[in-house]
């Protein structure tokens, strides 16, 4: 799943997934919030450096890793997300492994 940066498009990389046999998925424009990795950036953002004046990059570095502890401590799987979402019939997901 990927945003629409333009090097994502680039021949290079479409070669690379066809290769690969990769399927490259593109996120409607304005829809990163699709994309799960956008929300943990935003709780990283909201909760480690907004707000914040660092004095280095030592001191947010220990900051967002702080937020990375905490997080990591108290993550669980991501499960059923949407359920009522249209995107589901148009997807067909593997199914679990046993």
């Amino acid at each position: 799943m990927l945003d629409n940066f333009s090097p994502h498009k680039h021949a290079k990389v479409r070669a690379w997934a066809a290769d690969d046999d990769i399927q490259l998925v593109f996120l409607p424009t304005h829809g990163s919030w699709l994309n799960w990795i956008e929300a943990e950036f935003a709780a990283l953002r909201y909760f480690a450096l907004n707000g914040t004046d660092h004095r280095s990059h030592e001191e947010q570095n220990a900051a967002i890793a702080a937020y990375v502890r905490w997080r990591n401590a108290r993550a669980g799987p991501k499960t059923n997300f949407a359920p009522a979402s249209p995107i589901r019939s148009w997807t067909e997901y593997p199914a679990k492994a046993a």
